[in-house]
């Protein structure tokens, strides 16, 4: 119990530190293989509606298996349901790459659980063995424990970063106004026009040269823009 307590806090504290999210899943493979004494776990990272992807593992074998397009991982974070492989070597139909290097690499067994919060799947746990058989449900309860805290933990990181990424997007669009604002004064003060005459000469020089007039009007603050190109 108290080993479960320090791998919950220590991934906890590696989402909090910002962690890249690749060595977060690594770091999460790693610690559920060594917690349910198994030989190795794998996390698949669904994103943008399963177009991107990102893999994680305990070790290099088992990062190969994770990479694949089929087995329980991926059939499991398309579902958002556990797919069970109490015994692999007879899968070989229904995954015939996946089962064939599972096997070559000593697994004999694959229990693949899902990341999901509510109604957002974001990916698969995989908890590999070389048993053949289900996983005892203790160990299927703390794997499941440990998928959920990822699962929250990375969907907090998404939202936050989401919401640096709106932020920058309405600083840049505060920026390019208040640039626009100046430029303005400087076109209407060297035309002899109002600030609505100035804006209108700005934008037609703008369209007819396909120049964005943010851009047209940092040159023009900056004085690297002739304003006697444009037309009043």
């Amino acid at each position: 119990m108290e080993e479960l307590a320090e791998t919950f806090v220590e991934l906890a504290d590696t989402m909090v530190d910002g962690c890249d999210q690749g060595a977060f899943l690594n770091l999460l493979a790693d610690r559920c293989a060594r917690l349910l004494d198994l030989p190795a776990a794998a996390l698949l990272l669904v994103e943008h509606g399963g177009q991107a992807r990102m893999e994680g593992a305990s070790d290099d074998p088992t990062r190969v298996l994770a990479r694949l397009d089929e087995g329980p991982g991926p059939d499991c974070a398309r579902s958002g349901e556990p797919v069970i492989a109490p015994d692999l070597t007879r899968t070989s139909l229904r995954w015939p790459e996946f089962t064939a290097l599972a096997l070559s690499t000593g697994f004999t067994s694959a229990h693949a659980l899902p990341m999901r919060r509510r109604s957002s799947v974001i990916g698969s746990l995989t908890l590999f063995s070389e048993d053949i058989g289900e996983l005892d449900k203790a160990t299927g309860r703390v794997g499941q424990a440990a998928a959920d805290l990822a699962t929250i933990g990375l969907l907090q990181i998404r939202a936050l970063r989401r919401q640096e990424e709106i932020a920058g997007q309405l600083q840049h669009a505060l920026t390019s106004r208040v640039v626009i604002e100046q430029a303005k004064g400087v076109t209407g003060e060297r035309m002899g026009l109002g600030m609505d005459a100035a804006f209108n000469a700005l934008r037609r020089y703008a369209r007819s040269n396909n120049v964005r007039i943010a851009e047209l009007a940092a040159s023009v603050v900056d004085g690297s823009f002739d304003t006697g190109l444009l037309e009043p």
